[in-house]
């Protein structure tokens, strides 16, 4: 009797430290899964933000696109005037017009003059909106890299919570205490 009350209580300390080991690993699995359910909810919330900055990304490139489109436009109307300019310019220096169609030459000169004064502010307006759509494309592709980037890093995080074998540790503690059960 004496003999088997001291192998019954070694199988106990060795069943105690197994079950102890079985806790922590049951421990480490609850915070595994808290830590990556956490990761998976941020990332679903990264995943709206990321779809939303996309949609503002494209919104200021197709304003950067309008904003070339129409300086563009500006500066062939202004090609246009110049040209224009320069030929009744030609003509008024030219000896051959009566006082009447020089009178009315100088006239649309100036009125072409005017023209391209007003098409100058406008393209230089034009060409400090265009800048100011680059500048803001610039920064939202910075912030759409910068939520790609988290992703990323979160992505990672889920791997490595993922690829850890708790399950497998767990199971091999359980294998161990039936071993122990059934001898």
């Amino acid at each position: 009797m004496l003999i088997s009350a001291p192998v019954f209580g070694q199988s106990t300390a060795t069943d105690s430290q197994t079950l102890q080991a079985l806790l922590a690993e049951v421990r480490q699995l609850h915070h595994d899964l808290q830590t990556t359910t956490v990761a998976a909810q941020r990332a679903q919330i990264l995943l709206y933000r990321l779809q939303g900055q996309e949609v503002i990304v494209a919104r200021a490139s197709q304003r950067l696109d309008d904003a070339r489109a129409k300086l563009a436009e500006i500066q062939s109307n202004r090609t246009k005037l110049t040209s224009d300019t320069k030929k009744y310019e030609d003509l008024v220096s030219q000896a051959e017009n009566s006082p009447t169609e020089k009178k009315q030459i100088e006239d649309l000169l100036s009125q072409l003059k005017a023209k391209l004064r007003l098409v100058g502010e406008r393209r230089t307006a034009k060409a400090n909106k265009r800048n100011r759509s680059g500048d803001e494309l610039r920064a939202e592709r910075a912030k759409l890299g910068e939520l790609q980037a988290q992703l990323d890093r979160l992505e990672k995080i889920l791997e490595t919570v993922a690829s850890k074998e708790v399950p497998t540790r767990i199971r091999a503690a359980c294998d161990q205490v039936r071993l122990k059960a059934h001898a």
